[in-house]
C-alpha cells in the first residue's frame, strides 16, 4: 500500500521538485519503506511505497517504464497481475520484476486508459504519458483507495489525501461552508465535495484524463442494479455460487511477500473470511481483535476468542482504554476532514496493534453492504406496516418514545425506538436515510439558527433508484454509492494507513459485487433475517452461534465519556472562545446540547464526537499559517 502527488501543470511550466518532496513527505505514513519525487517537465509525479509485493529495489516508486515514456506513481494493490502477465509477453512485453505496477504500465500500452477495465483490485493511480502529454488519473471501482484533486487555470494538483494536496502553495485552504448542512446531518462531506473549497474527490470507478489541455472526466464502471426480489427464487441455487466466488475473492487476497492476517471481531462476516483464509494458507492464519475495557456492551473479544479457538488460528487480543483526548486531533488529522464515525477509534488501534505483528490484513468490509446486512433494511420496510396504524396510536408512541431516556451502552432501545419512530413519519425512501443521521432538521436548525435549505436527505434520496424494483433493492443501490465509499471506505483507509497497514477487503472484490447484485433482494432480507444468503453460505464453515449471531457494530463508548470523564474536555474545546468566534452555530446552541446530554435527556455522544472533530479540523488545518501533524497517540 502505499500513497501518490502529483502536479500538472496546464500553463506550461515546470514542476519545481521541492513542491513535490514537500507533498510526499506528508504521506509518509502510508510508505514507510522507500519514496521519491519525479519531476518530469509539465508533469511531476511522486510516491511513498509500503513494500508489500516484489521488495527488491527495481521495484521503486514512482515507476518509469524501461524507455522512460509512461511513468506511474501508484497506490494499492491488483491481484489478478501475474495472470494478465502470458498474454502481455505473447505481445512482446518484458517485465523486470514481479510489481503490479510493471504490469500495469504494459496494459496501458496495449489499451491506454480504459487498461483499467482489465485491473482486479483496490487502486488508485496517476499515470503520465510524456509522448502523448497525456496524465491519466483512475480510483478502483468501489473506492477502496482515495484519489483527491485541485484544479485551476493553470495546474492541476492530486494525491492521496488533502494533507498533501495543501503542501502546494497555490492549493487554498478554505471551509466549504455550504457543506456544514450535510456533515451534520450525515457525520461527513459526501464526494465528490469534501469540507474544503475546491478540494474534489475522484469518484470510484472514474478516469480523469488530461490531454492537450483538455480535462476529459468519465466513468469505467459502475455498480450493477440490485436484483428485485423473485418469490420464486430459492436460496440453495445461489449457495455454491456465492461461496465460491467468496473463496475466489480471498484467494486472489493471500499474494504477499510480507507477513499477513485478518481483523477478527467475531462476526460473521470477519469470521467467514478467517475460515476460507485458512483452506488456502499452510500455517496457522494470524488473527487480531480489539476489547474495551469499562463497557462490555460494546466488547466482542469473547465471541472473537471462540472463533479463533475453532479455525485453529493464531490469536492476538488487545484490551485497552482508549486516550480520547490523544486520538481525537490524531484521527481528524488523518481524515482530513471532520469526520463523525467515531468507530475510528477501534479501526485505528486494531490496525495499529495488528501493524506489530503483520503487514497486511484481511477484513469483513463490504458483507452488509452487498447482502443487507444492517438493521435498518428491515426498519424501512417495515415503515409501510406501520404508517397503517391508526393515527391517535401513532401519535401516542411517538410522545412515549420523546420521553424515554437514552442510555450510553451499546444500541441503547430508547435511541433506536425513537429513531424509528421519528423516521416512520416519512416516506420509506427518506425513512432510511433518517436512520443514519446524525442531526436532524430540528437540531440543525436550533444550531444554525433556521433550517437548513435543501433539507440535506434530499441529496442522498436523489440517490435512490426511482424503478419499480422493490425497496430492498433500492436501497441497496443507494447504499453502495453513498455510505461505503464516503463513511466505511474513509476510515478503512485511513485507520489501517495511519498504521502503515494495508487493509484488504474480498468481500469488495468487483466480481463479487457483481454476483451479489445478481442475488435477488428477497434472498439477502427475508422478513426480519439480514444477510440470509449469506449466512447460508457460511453453513459447514462456521458453526450456527457464529452465523445466527445478531450484528453487532465496531463501535465506543462516547456517549458515556462525554457524561464522564471527557465532559470537560468537550466543554473546554467546543465553548472555547475561538470555537465561538468561528460564527458557525447560533450562540448557546452547544451549550445546550452539552447540558441536554449531561442530564441524560438524550444520548448526543456521536454529536458531541462530530463537533469536536469539526473544531480540531480547523485547529489543525485552517487555523495555522501550515497545517501540522498533533502529537500521536502513545
Amino acid at each position: 500500500m502505499c500513497g501518490l502527488s502529483g502536479v500538472l501543470n496546464l500553463d506550461g511550466t515546470s514542476v519545481s521538485p521541492d513542491v513535490l518532496d514537500a507533498m510526499n513527505a506528508a504521506l509518509v505514513h502510508r510508505g514507510p519503506d522507500q519514496g521519491r519525487a519525479l519531476a518530469l517537465g509539465v508533469c511531476g509525479l511522486a510516491s511513498r511505497r509500503l513494500a508489500v509485493l516484489d521488495l527488491s529495489a527495481a521495484a521503486a516508486l514512482p515507476m518509469q517504464s524501461a524507455d522512460g515514456a509512461i511513468t506511474v506513481a501508484y497506490n494499492g494493490e491488483i491481484y489478478n497481475h501475474l495472470e494478465l502477465r502470458p498474454a502481455l509477453e505473447k505481445r512482446g512485453h518484458l517485465f523486470r520484476t514481479t510489481s503490479d505496477v510493471e504490469t500495469l504500465i504494459a496494459l496501458y500500452r496495449e489499451h491506454g486508459p480504459r487498461c483499467v477495465e482489465h485491473l482486479r483490485g483496490m487502486f488508485a493511480f496517476a499515470l503520465w504519458d510524456a509522448a502523448r502529454r497525456r496524465l491519466v488519473l483512475a480510483r478502483d471501482r468501489l473506492g477502496k483507495k482515495p484519489l483527491y484533486f485541485y484544479r485551476d487555470a493553470r495546474r492541476l494538483v492530486f494525491a492521496s489525501e488533502i494533507k498533501a494536496l495543501l503542501r502546494h502553495p497555490d492549493v487554498p485552504r478554505r471551509f466549504a461552508r455550504a457543506q456544514l448542512p450535510l456533515l451534520l446531518a450525515y457525520g461527513y462531506v459526501p464526494a465528490p465535495q469534501t469540507a474544503f473549497e475546491g478540494i474534489e474527490m475522484l469518484p470510484p470507478g472514474a478516469l480523469l484524463v488530461v490531454e492537450d489541455g483538455a480535462v476529459h472526466h468519465e466513468p469505467y464502471w459502475s455498480p450493477p442494479p440490485a436484483a428485485p426480489a423473485d418469490p420464486a427464487a430459492r436460496l440453495e441455487d445461489w449457495i455454491e455460487p456465492l461461496r465460491a466466488a467468496l473463496d475466489e475473492a480471498v484467494r486472489l487476497r493471500l499474494i504477499s511477500d510480507v507477513p499477513l492476517g485478518a481483523f477478527l471481531s467475531g462476526g460473521l462476516d470477519s469470521s467467514l473470511i478467517v475460515a476460507l483464509m485458512a483452506r488456502h494458507l499452510s500455517e496457522p492464519v494470524k488473527t487480531f481483535a480489539i476489547g474495551f475495557s469499562g463497557e462490555t456492551s460494546f466488547d466482542e473479544t469473547q465471541y472473537a476468542r471462540r472463533v479463533a479457538t475453532l479455525l485453529g488460528t493464531e490469536h492476538h487480543e488487545f484490551v485497552v482504554e482508549p486516550d480520547a483526548i490523544a486520538l481525537l486531533p490524531f484521527l481528524v488529522w488523518h481524515h482530513d476532514q471532520p469526520f463523525a464515525d467515531s468507530s475510528a477509534i477501534p479501526t485505528y488501534l486494531v490496525s495499529h496493534h495488528t501493524r506489530q505483528h503483520v503487514t497486511v490484513a484481511l477484513s469483513g468490509d463490504g458483507g452488509d453492504e452487498l447482502f443487507a446486512g444492517y438493521e435498518r433494511f428491515f426498519a424501512a420496510n417495515l415503515v409501510a406496516r406501520y404508517r397503517r396504524l391508526p393515527g391517535g396510536l401513532r401519535s401516542a408512541i411517538a410522545w412515549a418514545a420523546d420521553r424515554l431516556p437514552e442510555a450510553t451502552s451499546y444500541r441503547g432501545p430508547a435511541q433506536r425506538i425513537r429513531r424509528f419512530v421519528s423516521g416512520a413519519a416519512l416516506p420509506p425512501e427518506a425513512a432510511y436515510f433518517s436512520f443514519v443521521r446524525l442531526f436532524d432538521d430540528a437540531q440543525i436548525a436550533a444550531l444554525l439558527g433556521g433550517a437548513p435549505d435543501p433539507d440535506p436527505t434530499t441529496h442522498f434520496l436523489a440517490r435512490v433508484p426511482g424503478d419499480a424494483r422493490d425497496l430492498t433493492a433500492r436501497l441497496l443501490d443507494a447504499n453502495l454509492i453513498t455510505y461505503l465509499p464516503d463513511d466505511l471506505l474513509i476510515k478503512a483507509d485511513r485507520a489501517s494507513m495511519a498504521a502503515s497497514l494495508e487493509a484488504r477487503a474480498p468481500f469488495l472484490d468487483h466480481r463479487l459485487v457483481e454476483l451479489a447484485a445478481a442475488i435477488p433482494s428477497n434472498l439477502k432480507l427475508r422478513g426480519a433475517t439480514t444477510k440470509a444468503i449469506l449466512k447460508e453460505a457460511a453453513r459447514g464453515l462456521l458453526p450456527d452461534a457464529i452465523i445466527n449471531r445478531p450484528k453487532h457494530g465496531f463501535g465506543v463508548p462516547v456517549g458515556r465519556w462525554f457524561r464522564g470523564e471527557l465532559a470537560p474536555y468537550a466543554r473546554e474545546i467546543l465553548l472555547d472562545p475561538a470555537a465561538r468566534g468561528r460564527g458557525l452555530f447560533r450562540p448557546g446552541a452547544v451549550e445546550a446540547l452539552l447540558d441536554e446530554h449531561m442530564r441524560g435527556a438524550r444520548n448526543h455522544g456521536q454529536r458531541i464526537w462530530l463537533l469536536l472533530t469539526l473544531e480540531w479540523w480547523h485547529r489543525l488545518f485552517l487555523d495555522p499559517a501550515e497545517p501540522a501533524a498533533p502529537g500521536g497517540p502513545a
